[in-house]
């Protein structure tokens, strides 16, 4: 039998990440990969986190560890979490705290609950190749948020109705953005909720990475920001969505939602449906590990990542050719490379893999795919030593790629 005859029409549009499929050449040591966009392992906290196994399954803990629990996850952790989240002016109850298997399920439910087939999902351009693939399930349409854009929200909502659809959210990381890096400003985000006031969609906001500043100063969530004005949080339309992936540990798969809760009680609909909790063992172990550790280990990656951020946009100043262009982080793992107009990122990486340097091609971040003079460098994962090399190495394989 042809097994995909029986599919349904929307896996036609899934895809297998590029980023996924370039992870595997982290298992190759002769290559300097600046492809992925993970934590350190040499950073985890490793100590603390056997420390909370070991508690988890001591005799007082192993029944509810190893047992289902409810599927708004672990009270304890929700508490902290809530804790945290009023520390970034986000005040909340437990009753407002969604746990899932890393932030990654979040916008897979996200997508599923708001989006009908054509409907519209505006994100940024580019914007995370992740979210692409969880909203692509759902088959809507993609239209560009852009802080500024000179398109009034009348025309936006028009363009989604002429798609067969309505407007249903904006997605963005306003903090060290993936792909790109950059991050909103104050006036930047209030436009975004402007827009959604007007056009009365949902925004979701990836905080992945807020946690993760290294030079500058915090500026309030885009929840935080509206939570200012509502004063409220049951009456925001912000849906902010966390992960402990970047700062403890991913392979454990916790991440958290915070909405108003109506949000949050549709949301745990879903989780039923899906796979019934995220596991408790592992949100048991993160609380144990966040309680102990967190701030300090999250002041320790600011260190680690800031100077290897630092030391990657040296590079880059030192040793890419004229004509090529990088944004300026502050933080986050990831600096955006756009190359001139005729090169192909694509291309361009075939020539460097064989120079032993990897990198992600930007046209996967975006909707359409049809930008394809953009990379992605990482530097969360190297040395500052290698970043010089590594991106040495780069704009060899760039110089040679203009002169062809």
């Amino acid at each position: 039998m042809n097994h995909t005859d029986l599919f349904a029409q929307r896996a036609q549009g899934m895809k297998a990440s590029e980023i996924r499929e370039l992870l595997k050449l982290l298992d190759q040591p002769d290559i300097i990969s600046f492809a992925g966009g993970i934590p350190d392992p040499a950073h985890f906290p490793r100590e603390a986190f056997a420390e909370a196994m070991q508690f988890a399954l001591s005799e007082a803990s192993a029944g509810t560890a190893l047992q289902y629990a409810a599927s708004e996850g672990y009270v304890p952790l929700r508490e902290w979490i809530a804790d945290y989240m009023a520390s970034l002016g986000v005040p909340c109850g437990i009753d407002n705290i969604l746990i899932t298997a890393g932030s990654q399920q979040a916008l897979d439910y996200l997508g599923k609950l708001y989006l009908d087939k054509h409907d519209t999902a505006l994100v940024e351009w580019p914007t995370y190749l992740g979210a692409l693939g969880a909203f692509n399930a759902y088959e809507p349409s993609f239209d560009r948020l852009n802080a500024g854009e000179n398109r009034t929200p009348a025309e936006i909502a028009e363009d989604a109705k002429s798609q067969g659809g309505r407007v249903k959210f904006s997605y963005l990381s306003p903090d060290f953005a993936n792909p790109t890096g950059k991050t909103l400003t104050r006036d930047e985000r209030l436009s975004v909720l402007a827009q959604a006031e007007v056009l009365d969609i949902a925004v979701i906001e990836d905080g992945a990475y807020q946690s993760l500043r290294y030079a500058g100063e915090d500026i309030p969530s885009i929840l935080a920001l509206e939570m200012a004005e509502k004063g409220n949080i049951d009456a925001c339309r912000t849906v902010y969505c966390g992960s402990f992936s970047k700062t403890l540990a991913p392979g454990l798969r916790v991440g958290w939602v915070v909405a108003a809760k109506p949000v949050i009680a549709q949301m745990i609909l879903l989780k039923q449906a899906a796979d019934l909790q995220t596991a408790t063992i592992n949100q048991i172990a993160v609380n144990h590990v966040a309680r102990a550790v967190f701030d300090r280990h999250v002041a320790t990656l600011r260190k680690v990542y800031g100077a290897r951020m630092s030391a990657m946009l040296s590079a880059l100043k030192t040793h890419m050719p004229q004509g090529i262009t990088w944004t300026s982080p502050e933080g986050g793992m990831f600096v955006w490379v756009t190359l001139p107009t005729s090169m192909s990122g694509k291309y361009l990486l075939e020539q460097a893999l064989a120079q032993k340097v990897a990198f992600v091609p930007g046209a996967a971040f975006y909707a359409d795919g049809a930008t394809t003079n953009t990379i992605r460098l990482n530097f969360s994962m190297s040395g500052e030593a290698v970043i010089d090399k590594g991106v040495a190495r780069l704009a060899d394989v760039i110089r040679t790629a203009m002169s062809a």
